[in-house]
C-alpha cells in the first residue's frame, strides 16, 4: 500500500532539514602528512578515545602491509575544533597503528608505547616480518610515507548535536566509548573540567558504589552531571535521558560551575557519605542505583536550599520507603517519576 502524500512530505522534509546540518570536508593526504599532523597536535586524539588503542601486533602489522601494498584503508573521520584542530572521531586503531609503526619518539609517547612496532605474521609480504620502519631503505620508507589515506571531516558549521551524533555512530573502536564519554570529546570546556574535579571527591566516591569497570569510562562523571541536570532542570525532563543530559552540557559548557554549587555538591555528599557509609543502597550492598542516587542527592540538596537540616537517621529509612521504591524502580525514566521521586525525598526531609 502506498504511503499516504502527508507522510511521504514529512519524510522528505526530516530528511532534507537533518541532512542541512551535517557539512562534511574530504581531504586525501598522505600517511607522513597525517602523522605531522598527531606529532604536531593539529590531529587531536581525546584521552577518552586513547584506551581504545588496543589491536595487538599482528592486526597492526596487517594494516602496515595493506599501506605497503597500496590496498585502500578506510577514511578516517574526523570533527573540526573551533581552533582548527582536527578530532578523531573513527580511525583510532588505524592512526596508533601507524604511529606506532613509524615510531618517532613524538608519535610513539603520543600512543603511550615504549617502542616502535616490529611487523610480523605477514604473509603476501612475509620477507617483512621481524624488520620495523627503520630497517626499510630510504625509499621504501618514502613510498610508505607518500601513500594516500582519505580524511572525511565533519566542518565546524555542524552543529555539536550532530557531532555527537556522529561519535556515537562511528564509535567502532576495539573499546566501545560512552554516552559520558563522549560528551566529554563533544562538549568539552570549564564546565566539563569542573565535572571531573568534583567526581574525584573522597565523600562522593564513597556514597556511590560502580563496577571496577565503570570507574573510568566516565561514569563517576556521568552521576556529577545528571546531580545539577536534575538539580535545575528536573521539572524539565521529557523522558530521552540521554538527550535531556546532552542539552544541558551544550548550554553550560562554556560557563564554570559556580562555586555555591561547588559547596551545595560537597555538602550534599559529605551527608550522604554519613547516611551510607557503605555507600547508597536498599541494604542489601551492592551497586549503587542511579534513580536513587538522583532522588536523594537532588532531594537533599533541595531541602538544604530551603534551610533545611538534615536528618542522617532519615535518609537510610527513606532508600527503602516503599512509595520512593516506586518513583525509583524499572520504567521509571517518565517525568511524573522523575518529579515524583525527587520532591518525594526533598518534601520528607
Amino acid at each position: 500500500m502506498a504511503l499516504a502524500t502527508k507522510k511521504l512530505g514529512l519524510m522528505q522534509s526530516q530528511l532534507e532539514t537533518k541532512r542541512k546540518t551535517v557539512s562534511f570536508d574530504s581531504y586525501d593526504l598522505s600517511v607522513r602528512q597525517v602523522l605531522d599532523m598527531v606529532e604536531s597536535g593539529d590531529i587531536f586524539v581525546p584521552p577518552e578515545y586513547q584506551r581504545q588503542f588496543i589491536w595487538d601486533a599482528d592486526r597492526q602489522s596487517i594494516l602496515v602491509e595493506s599501506v605497503l601494498l597500496g590496498i585502500p584503508v578506510p577514511s578516517l573521520f574526523m570533527a573540526m575544533n573551533s581552533d582548527s584542530t582536527w578530532e578523531v572521531v573513527d580511525g583510532v586503531q588505524r592512526l596508533g597503528s601507524l604511529s606506532h609503526f613509524v615510531g618517532s619518539q613524538e608519535l610513539l609517547a603520543k600512543i603511550h608505547r615504549a617502542n616502535p612496532l616490529i611487523v610480523n605474521g605477514l604473509e603476501k609480504l612475509s620477507a617483512f616480518n621481524g624488520t620495523g620502519f627503520i630497517d626499510f631503505p630510504k625509499s621504501m620508507q618514502l613510498q610508505f610515507l607518500t601513500r594516500p589515506i582519505r580524511v572525511t571531516v565533519l566542518n565546524d558549521r555542524s552543529d555539536l548535536a550532530v557531532r555527537f551524533d556522529l561519535f556515537e555512530r562511528l564509535n567502532t573502536g576495539g573499546v566501545s566509548l560512552t554516552d559520558q564519554e563522549i560528551r566529554n570529546c563533544v562538549y568539552r570546556g570549564p564546565y566539563n573540567d569542573d565535572l571531573k574535579t568534583l567526581s574525584t571527591l573522597a565523600d562522593f566516591k564513597s556514597s556511590v558504589k560502580i563496577t571496577a569497570k565503570n570507574e573510568s569510562n566516565g561514569t563517576y562523571e556521568e552521576l556529577v552531571l545528571r546531580f545539577f541536570v536534575y538539580l535545575y532542570r528536573y521539572n524539565d525532563f521529557n523522558h530521552a535521558v540521554k538527550e535531556f543530559m546532552n542539552e544541558y552540557m551544550n548550554s553550560v559548557r562554556h560557563s564554570v560551575i559556580p562555586l555555591s554549587d561547588k559547596k551545595l555538591f560537597g555538602d550534599v555528599m559529605e551527608i550522604l557519605a554519613k547516611a551510607f557509609p557503605n555507600g547508597i543502597n536498599r541494604g542489601r550492598g551492592g551497586l549503587t542505583p542511579v534513580n536513587l542516587f538522583e532522588a536523594l542527592s537532588v532531594g537533599v540538596a533541595l531541602a538544604l536550599k530551603q534551610g533545611k537540616k538534615i536528618d542522617l537517621l532519615k535518609l537510610p529509612v527513606l532508600a527503602n520507603d516503599e512509595n520512593l521504591k516506586k518513583f525509583t524502580g524499572a520504567g521509571s525514566n517518565q517525568k511524573k517519576f522523575v518529579v515524583g521521586r525527587i520532591e518525594y525525598v526533598r518534601d520528607a526531609l
